[in-house]
Order: structure tokens, then sequence, then C-alpha cells
């Protein structure tokens, strides 16, 4: 059992039967009254982020988790399929534990975050960038140029992006996983 003295970014708790990550955290001790910490917590099974405020001294319960690399194989009806190279163990994982899976390219490795006591995986990380290969744009209108005017393109993991008007079908472009946004064209 952990205190809010050891509180730190990234850690992982078990509070209100789910394990959460903080994100955020700030001591606080006021002029009247007692200490607290201020913290906000993402959900590794859901998603969700949510502020919550703990009393100075609290024991938290915090959960040991591991990221271990693994690399994507396939989607079918039982879920998304990753395989750990040095291993070769194969587990899978249901779409509501990954952020943007229409990013997920086959071959792909990804951080699989495991509960260690358990030994089963609670969440997936995607590499903070991608490059992949336009596969479908509208031409641009020539002469459109004068405002950041975005198009939607399909890009090779099926996925729809908007991108700028000089990219074209054939190109490969760079993309944020985490909000699914073009950071820029890549040359070869």
């Amino acid at each position: 059992m952990a205190s809010t003295s050891d509180i730190r970014k990234g850690m992982t708790i078990n509070h209100s039967n789910d394990i959460y990550k903080i994100v955020e955290f700030m001591h606080v001790k006021p002029g009247k009254g007692a200490a607290f910490v201020r913290t906000k917590l993402k959900s590794l099974t859901t998603g969700r982020v949510i502020d919550n405020t703990f009393p100075a001294g609290h024991k938290i319960d915090e959960v040991r988790v591991e990221a271990r690399q693994y690399q994507y194989l396939y989607n079918d009806d039982s879920g998304y399929n990753f395989m750990n190279n040095e291993n070769f163990d194969q587990v899978t994982i249901d779409e509501k534990f990954i952020d943007n899976p229409q990013f997920l390219m086959e071959g792909m490795m990804v951080d699989v975050l495991f509960h260690v006591a358990e030994e089963r995986p609670i969440s997936l990380e995607l590499p903070q960038y991608i490059v992949v290969e336009v596969t479908y744009a509208e031409p641009g209108v020539k002469g459109d140029t004068a405002t950041n005017t975005l198009k939607p393109a399909t890009i090779e993991t099926g996925a729809e992006v908007r991108v700028p008007l000089f990219v074209n079908a054939g190109d490969k472009i760079k993309i944020d996983t985490s909000t699914g946004d073009y950071m820029e064209r890549v040359k070869e």
C-alpha cells in the first residue's frame, strides 16, 4: 500500500473497482484546513478520464502494470489478435480497450499493458505516429490554396483522415494516432 505522498505521473492504481493511470496530480496545502492531492485519472479499461481528490495521507492501492511488445496479426469476431515475437504467445484484445483501432496495420509493433498480478492484458498503446500510404484522395482544385483547406483521404488501413489539398493518392503521410491528425508528407 502506498500513500498520497507516493503519487507520481504515470502511476497505476486500483480505485473504485477499476485500474486507473495518474495523468496529472497536484499537492494542495490550503491556508485553512487539511492538505489534499488533486488528481486526474484515466481508466485503463474504459479510457474515461475523471477528476478525484484524495485527502493527505490517504492509502492507495498501487497496481503493477507491465508494457510488453506485441505484433498485430489480424482482427476477427473475438477481437484483435496480437503475438509476442519472443515466445510466440498470442493474446486477443477487445476493441473497447484500444484507442483508435482504425490505425492498426498488420505487422505493426504495439505495447500491450498487462496487469502483472493477474497476468491479463488491460489496454493497448499504439505508437505516437505512423507512416501510411494514401490509397484514395480527391484531386485538389487548382488555385484553392489560399486557405488551410483540408480534404478527406482514405489511408491503407481503411481509415479516413483529413489532409491538405496537395496530398494525392500514393503519397506517404505521417499521422498522429491519438488524434488522427495529419502531421506531414513523408519523402522517400
